[in-house]
């Protein structure tokens, strides 16, 4: 069996999930230890970490004879009847001031138990670690406290998903529905353009949809709705989130400040919470002294305090308020939102 740590490559690091980690003391009876042969271990009890069971195992005099018992060394060993596993294994000496050494410690790479058949414990091959850790004459100089010796030892288990999985496209598919119409069964008119649709689609994305036209308002039982309060080019962008549930590009164009409002109006209104906070970031993105007032008074309108409270933290800033009060924005802000100078005298007095 070989015991020394088995290293892998950098690309065997990508992709890695943590299924669990374990840090331990593990204390050593020096005088105790140092009396049994060579190649024969201490053992920890048994550890439960990532869903396997483990033991550190430390061999005072050395795990192979041929070192002449000059070295202290130091395995942690699988327990568990599992055929593939990968784990970062740790271990370092305590100084005697109670603290992890530098010097005396090492760190393994990601490590793969793999079948062994000559192996005698289940099958496996199973024990990674060090065979010259520490010399024993450095170690009892120095790391030997009241009798004993004590290590601090981490284990990580780690899933590396060797089968890549592709992002999701289901929004990609969902838009080519929308693109070629098939199967579209309502249809809305906005100043004289048709735009087709799925009402399953839109109920399942939308509550107020799913009231429309699943419920006892009378859209339920039309195939063809006129809208009124929205315009055909903020109703198309909507439309595209609904199906592909991004903010869509091609709709936007350069995304003007006018634009995103219309768009967060409508997503407040459809009940689009993500939607209305992708339009919040990107109107927060845009903020100047020229348009904070305008753009606090949109998140006031339609309620998006995420985007409000940041608004109002950008006023507290006294250089910033200087210039925006000067502005068209913020007397029409103060004058449709009165609460909003109490708000800003709390913030700036905290």
């Amino acid at each position: 069996m070989s015991k020394e740590a088995k290293k892998t490559g950098p690309e065997a690091q990508t992709r890695t999930t943590m299924l669990g980690s374990a840090v331990v003391q593990f204390r050593v009876d020096f005088e105790q230890a140092k009396k049994l042969p060579i190649s024969k271990a201490v053992h920890s009890d048994v550890l439960s970490v990532g869903g396997h069971n483990w033991r550190i195992e430390c061999y005072l005099r050395g795990s192979n004879k041929a070192d002449k018992g000059e070295y202290l060394s130091i395995f942690v060993r699988h327990m568990s009847k599992t055929r593939r596993i990968k784990a970062i294994f740790e271990a370092a000496l305590m100084d005697k001031d109670g603290n992890p050494c530098e010097i005396a410690s090492k760190r393994s790479c990601i490590h793969e138990f793999t079948m062994n058949n000559h192996d005698d414990n289940n099958g496996y091959d199973v024990d990674w670690g060090w065979s010259k850790f520490i010399k024993v004459t450095t170690l009892e100089t120095d790391y030997v406290i009241e009798g004993h010796i004590t290590f601090l030892c981490g284990i990580v288990v780690i899933h590396d998903s060797p089968i890549p999985v592709p992002p999701s496209d289901i929004g990609i598919h969902l838009g080519r529905l929308l693109d070629h119409m098939d199967g579209t069964d309502v249809s809305f008119t906005i100043d004289g353009e048709t735009f087709r649709a799925h009402r399953a689609v839109l109920a399942a994305r939308s509550p107020v949809f799913r009231a429309e036209l699943f419920g006892s308002m009378a859209e339920a039982t039309m195939t063809s709705i006129t809208l009124h309060e929205i315009t055909a080019t903020t109703f198309k962008a909507m439309l595209r989130f609904i199906y592909m549930d991004v903010l869509p590009e091609e709709e936007l164009g350069d995304s003007s400040t006018e634009m995103l409002k219309d768009l967060l109006a409508a997503a407040d209104q459809y009940a689009l919470d993500r939607l209305k906070l992708m339009c919040a970031q990107k109107l927060w993105d845009k903020v100047s002294t020229d348009t904070v007032a305008t753009t606090l008074a949109c998140a006031e309108t339609y309620n998006c305090p995420e985007l409000k409270s940041k608004c109002i933290d950008f006023l507290a800033v006294d250089e910033n308020f200087k210039k925006a009060a000067f502005t068209d924005g913020y007397a029409l802000l103060v004058l449709k939102f009165p609460s909003i100078t109490a708000e800003l005298r709390k913030r700036f007095m905290a």
